[in-house]
């Protein structure tokens, strides 16, 4: 499989470049294209990583076909051959990693869920024993899991810039009371579920973000699902509370930058082969330990 940093498919309608994903506009539906690029910090790296669009595609396809009688998405094909004709002939560039959607009114909000206390999470309870204004317990420890899910929205900032955690009062401020009710209830059935069927197959799922649509007067399911990406995905059998955990997703290139000296803007540092490759392995070793795909060859 071709390693594909972005794509330039000439006589398609580019409508948005965004830190992974290329957006084509073919009229009726979208046509989202997940490339191989990955940033950190909200820095884009110059190195693309090999197999990893096709493994947050094929990660999102397996939660969305698991989550339907929870909500709608947002999908119409993940096949080339049932995307429209003149999408053919980039196939290539196409297979494995991309969709074809609907189009929808995206909330303005991140919708995420935490299970346990990691992350802008944990520095936030050290300072007030809260994250996002939410009361926690005390005697929380770093990686800590939560009694009960929590609803942690977020803003959603531009390339280069950072979201903002909000409180609940803010995401209906932003959406409605209404579609906020309505996000909040999806996020966490859907986290629910996600966690018990990963916790089968040897993955903790601390955290994760989704984003929500609105299409015909109805809230459906956007963007990716559970990905590495979106996600905090450790190992099951080296769970130990108390610290950071090692993981399946992006966190591995986070952890390596914060030993440099680079002030987290862009320009990126030079990402070195090895850093390229161990990277890589964290997602397809998600891949398989969720689904039981091997990427193709």
């Amino acid at each position: 499989m071709k390693t594909v940093k972005e794509t330039n498919l000439s006589d398609l309608n580019l409508v948005n470049r965004g830190k992974v994903r290329d957006i084509y506009d073919l009229g009726e539906h979208l046509l989202i294209v997940t490339s191989d690029r990955i940033s950190a910090f909200d820095v884009i790296m110059d190195e693309a990583i090999p197999y990893k669009g096709y493994v947050l595609t094929q990660i999102s396809r397996f939660w969305f076909e698991r989550m339907t009688d929870i909500i709608d998405n947002h999908i119409v094909a993940m096949d080339v051959s049932d995307f429209p004709a003149q999408t053919h002939k980039y196939r290539d560039d196409l297979e494995g990693r991309s969709m074809l959607v609907k189009k929808a009114d995206p909330l303005p909000i991140e919708c995420i869920v935490r299970g346990y206390v990691s992350g802008s999470g944990w520095k936030e309870y050290r300072q007030s024993g809260t994250i996002c204004g939410i009361k926690l317990p005390e005697g929380l420890q770093e990686s800590s899991k939560l009694n009960e899910p929590i609803f942690t929205p977020s803003t959603k900032a531009e390339i280069g810039e950072h979201d903002e955690n909000i409180p609940y009062s803010k995401a209906v401020e932003l959406c409605g009371e209404k579609w906020a009710g309505q996000a909040r209830e999806a996020t966490l059935s859907i986290y629910k579920r996600a966690r018990d069927l990963a916790d089968t197959k040897g993955i903790i799922i601390a955290d994760t973000k989704f984003e929500f649509g609105i299409l015909n007067d109805r809230l459906i399911w956007i963007d990716e699902a559970l990905t590495p990406d979106s996600s905090r995905f450790w190992p099951k059998d080296q769970y130990k509370p108390g610290g950071p955990q090692p993981s399946f997703d992006k966190q591995f290139l986070r952890d390596y930058l914060e030993t440099l000296d680079w002030n987290k803007q862009a320009p990126p540092p030079r990402l070195s082969e090895e850093i390229v490759r161990k990277t890589g392995e964290k997602y397809l070793e998600a891949l398989k330990k969720l689904t039981g795909i091997e990427p193709p060859r």
